[in-house]
């Protein structure tokens, strides 16, 4: 009679800059070599890593998609990026983009300290995903898979980006308060209904229990400095995840970035009643799939010629 899986859980720490201390989450079932591979999770703009990865919802199967993939055999991580969650927050920075592509590089190098070297699959989400493109495209020895979620490339056409009322204020300050109404509107922003209440309540529990503010670099840079990656130099396999009402980025924006994608091993998936927070969505299931799939997929033996 096979025993129950038993996924455990433990806090770890690195630095950056000499001081600067990052918080890393890691979840395994047994082996903690992760046989199936090693995954990097990167939070977005709003919140920090448990809340967004590692998420329990009572009745909710599969609600952690860390505990997902975990239980399939993988080494799971998540890092809180600067300015979030348990990683350092009193710095006189607003936490760009490519700090967080640093956290990235930062988290990576302790893994492969710890574990032994082994070539990342890595995961992001809204800014998340343009931290882990950025990261990629600097160190893309240290990333096997590349899947971005809910990103924007130039901000073309993007109906939630078209509103940069706000942009002054946020380059004003550091820091922007944050609230359960808050939370709620990431919800309500693109196509309310596409997340369950329960869902969206447990999320807000939990971010806040970390968190009363977040970093305004993502927004700044989003609002204003795109784009923040060159898909010329992400060489990786990559695939894009586009939530079918998501409103961060137009679906032609994505296009063109595909298009630019050099290594052929790239996949485009539109996730049908997915707006913006992907893993939280009623539609979840279907991002654990493409991700699996994607992560799982076997390299090329034989690639022709060019």
């Amino acid at each position: 009679m096979n025993k129950p899986l038993r996924i455990t859980g433990t806090e770890h720490w690195t630095t950056k800059d000499g001081g600067v201390k990052l918080f890393l989450w890691n979840k395994h079932a047994g082996d903690p070599s992760g046989p199936a591979g090693r995954i990097l999770l990167v939070h977005g703009s709003s919140m920090a890593s448990q809340p967004t990865f590692d998420l329990h919802v009572p009745g909710r199967p599969d609600s952690s998609v860390m505990d997902y993939f975990a239980a399939r055999g993988y080494d799971t991580w998540c890092v809180d990026m600067e300015g979030y969650g348990r990683s350092t927050k009193d710095r006189d920075n607003n936490a760009p983009i490519a700090y967080g592509a640093d956290d990235c590089f930062a988290a990576a190098s302790y893994i492969d300290k710890l574990r032994g070297k082994r070539a990342l699959l890595l995961y992001g989400i809204s800014s998340g995903a343009l931290r882990a493109a950025l990261f990629a495209q600097r160190h893309p020895e240290m990333v096997a898979r590349l899947a971005l979620d809910a990103m924007v490339w130039t901000g073309e056409g993007s109906p939630t980006l078209a509103e940069r009322k706000r942009l002054p204020e946020f380059r004003a300050r550091n820091r922007r308060p944050i609230d359960r109404k808050f939370v709620r509107s990431i919800f309500e922003r693109d196509h309310p209904g596409t997340a369950d209440d329960a869902v969206i309540e447990a999320f807000a529990d939990a971010i806040l229990k970390l968190d009363d503010s977040v970093p305004t670099g993502t927004y700044v840079d989003m609002c204003a400095n795109l784009p923040v990656c060159d898909p010329q130099k992400i060489t990786v396999p990559t695939l894009i995840m586009r939530g079918e009402y998501d409103g961060i980025a137009s679906l032609p924006d994505l296009l063109k970035f595909f298009e630019k994608l050099p290594n052929p091993d790239k996949q485009f998936a539109v996730m049908p009643g997915i707006a913006h927070a992907s893993f939280h969505q009623k539609n979840y299931a279907i991002c654990y799939h493409l991700l699996a799939s994607f992560f799982a997929q076997p390299e090329p033996v034989y690639r022709g010629s060019h």
